[in-house]
């Protein structure tokens, strides 16, 4: 008897083991004159979403000051002490917002994710936001690495629409801001110092799984790796790959609700983030990641309608629901 209702939940309980490494080329796209690149670039996001899954976008227009301060902004929420973090905590049913530590449970492993994390989904936010007097302009700076992290997806998104035959703002209007419902997310993600027992243990800082979402933005700092992915085609495979992080690249991958979407032409990429070796420095990894999640009222069905229609709402919900079962 199946324990989850998603067959990418079963997927996910297989792949708790160590595997192997292997080197494999990420894709690198460019991202430079969009709008006069737009067929080229369209047809490079495919090729690579199709068979990787996943792929990293240079020259993507985010101003790097932004990006370097949002992980200041990130580095200061985690800093403050557990008890005054607990003052926001993240709301149960679907609603992806608040603070969290160590409370994600991933199916592939059974056991939390050793990190915290903040969440900020736009219309949830009203009890969760720090205050000024503790965490001055924080409130602020989210919103507005928020909306330009949307705008990039959007973009790339628009690229998917195209080849899907959808109209090229199919996916803006399905994740529109204004709209009824929107459940895009931005992620500050803090993965905690390793103790030697977790180490020796090969206890995962994230334990593999694929995104819930359509498409995830990732961000990371120089020094900092740990992530590794291993293509959805290639599930079985067992063969990681590990992402050195580059401040100037965005790391991509399609997620569930895409792949799904897509009739299954574009993979949902498994990742997962491995916990420092003993010959490594065994410090702090900082992560931003933004989900761009169709507005719960949005129908989820492909051009050639694979699989029965679910709602966006429906569909998070059943994944959330398996990964934190502590908020349901």
């Amino acid at each position: 008897m199946s324990n989850y209702s998603l067959s990418e939940l079963e997927l996910e309980a297989t792949l708790g083991g160590q595997g192997q490494e292997m080197e494999r080329t990420l894709p690198v796209i460019s991202l430079h004159d969009f709008d006069q690149r737009f067929d080229e670039i369209t047809e490079a996001l495919w090729q690579a979403a199709s068979e990787y899954g996943f792929f990293q976008l240079s020259n993507h227009g985010l101003d790097a000051a932004a990006i370097s301060e949002t992980f200041a902004t990130a580095k200061r929420f985690f800093a403050l002490p557990n008890e005054t973090k607990a003052q926001w905590p993240l709301k149960g049913g679907g609603l992806n917002a608040g603070w969290e530590s160590r409370a994600q449970v991933r199916p592939s492993t059974g056991t939390a994710d050793d990190k915290e994390s903040y969440q900020m989904t736009r219309p949830h936010m009203d009890d969760v936001w720090p205050d000024d007097s503790t965490l001055p302009g924080f409130r602020t700076q989210l919103l507005a690495f928020e909306t330009q992290c949307w705008q990039l997806g959007m973009r790339v998104l628009s690229c998917f629409a195209q080849r899907l035959g959808f109209a090229r703002d199919f996916f803006t209007h399905a994740h529109n801001p204004e709209g009824e419902g929107y459940q895009s997310t931005l992620r500050m993600l803090h993965y905690y110092p390793a103790s030697k027992e977790a180490i020796a243990s090969g206890q995962w800082r994230a334990g593999a799984h694929t995104d819930f979402d359509c498409l995830t933005l990732l961000f990371q700092r120089s020094g900092e790796g740990g992530l590794q992915l291993c293509p959805g085609s290639e599930a079985q495979s067992g063969n990681w790959t590990s992402v050195i992080p580059d401040d100037a690249l965005i790391t991509c991958n399609i997620g569930d609700m895409l792949m799904r979407w897509s009739d299954d032409q574009l993979k949902s990429t498994l990742h997962r983030v491995r916990m420092p070796r003993p010959e490594e420095p065994n410090h702090s990894r900082y992560s931003l990641a933004f989900f761009c999640q169709a507005n719960k009222p949005v129908v989820i069905q492909g051009p050639a309608q694979k699989y029965e229609p679910i709602t966006a709402e429906a569909y998070l919900k059943q994944r959330i629901a398996a990964n934190f079962s502590k908020t349901y």
